[in-house]
């Protein structure tokens, strides 16, 4: 039985890694390979075989490369498409889209869901404990589960640290801003040289930004694509009252400073809700952790002197 386990747990890996190969590489091509063969191989006079052709090439471009793209359409085809929108999105307001690839989630979900519950079944496989086949099945189940929304957890917490990074630099960002505008340079200047103060992840959006009106791109578009990639309602409110005060004429400082000031307001209002939670936050670990303790090492002794006394004799 737990030979039979591990087997199945080292099939199910094996096939979510040519799964994850085969995805990140849909466009692997045969032909190109071949090709490349035949130009090496036509430096020779000697007819050329299709076989020894084949042969030459290395063996996980003939095996693992094939099976891998199988998998991976297979993979893709049984894939809801608003599952993989949803990990993209949640990607790009993690700042991490150009560094992971939603199916890499999604591979990761998997293998948690197989890597947990085969882990518990084993456990519980092996142990002396007796329970019934369904009980193990469904604890494992469970795990399982946990294993796979494992990832999204992790995701979701990097997109909350990423935004409380980008609203706690906002308001010191726009008064460089202001500073720099007001001094004469204009809006993407000013935004190249708030990139260039700071290493964080606002001045990182600021730099793409600059980047993509070098591409081309116009400014608005690319404004609203950075207000998009954030995911915040002060950097929308922001990008809405530049691309205003570019359409209606108005002074562009005067609504940085006002922006500046607002969002200021803004944090201080978040910092006072998060320490109106913080006492109830704390009867959490107060009720569980530190009243037992305090019981504890308070009774304690009284108890003891109870057990010596007369009255403890009466229960002996």
């Amino acid at each position: 039985m737990v030979v039979a386990i591990i087997v199945l747990v080292s099939v199910f890996v094996i096939a979510i890694i040519l799964t994850v190969i085969g995805i990140r590489s849909p466009q692997f091509d045969e032909n190109r390979i071949l090709n490349d063969r035949l130009g090496d191989l036509k430096l020779d006079d000697s007819p050329i075989e299709l076989r020894k052709l084949e042969l030459s090439l290395p063996f996980q471009e003939r095996v693992i490369y094939p099976i891998a793209r199988k998998m991976g359409e297979l993979a893709i085809r049984f894939t809801p498409q608003n599952a993989m929108h949803s990990i993209e999105r949640k990607l790009e307001l993690a700042g991490v889209s150009s560094k992971i690839d939603a199916t890499i989630i999604l591979a990761t979900q998997f293998g948690g869901l197989i890597l947990f519950g085969g882990l518990i079944l084993f456990v519980l496989s092996i142990g002396s404990t007796g329970w019934p086949l369904g009980r193990r099945l469904l604890i494992s189940l469970l795990f399982g589960f946990l294993g796979f929304y494992f990832p999204s957890m992790l995701l979701s917490s990097r997109i909350s640290k990423r935004q409380k990074e980008i609203r706690k630099a906002m308001p010191d960002a726009l008064d460089l801003l202001t500073i720099c505008v007001e001094a004469g340079l204009g809006f993407d200047a000013a935004m190249h040289k708030v990139s260039e103060k700071w290493e964080s992840q606002l001045s990182m959006a600021f730099a793409r930004v600059i980047q993509e009106i070098q591409l081309g791109k116009v400014r608005r578009e690319a404004l609203r694509d950075m207000s998009n990639r954030v995911g915040l309602p002060e950097m929308t409110s922001f990008v809405a009252a530049v691309i205003q005060s570019e359409q209606l004429g108005v002074s562009l400082s005067k609504v940085l400073h006002i922006q500046s000031d607002q969002m200021r307001i803004r944090r201080r209002q978040l910092a006072e809700e998060e320490a109106h939670k913080a006492p109830i936050k704390m009867l959490v670990p107060m009720g569980l952790l530190i009243f037992p303790s305090l019981m504890i090492v308070l009774l304690t002794p009284a108890a003891i002197k109870l057990m010596h006394s007369a009255l403890g004799g009466m229960f002996n």
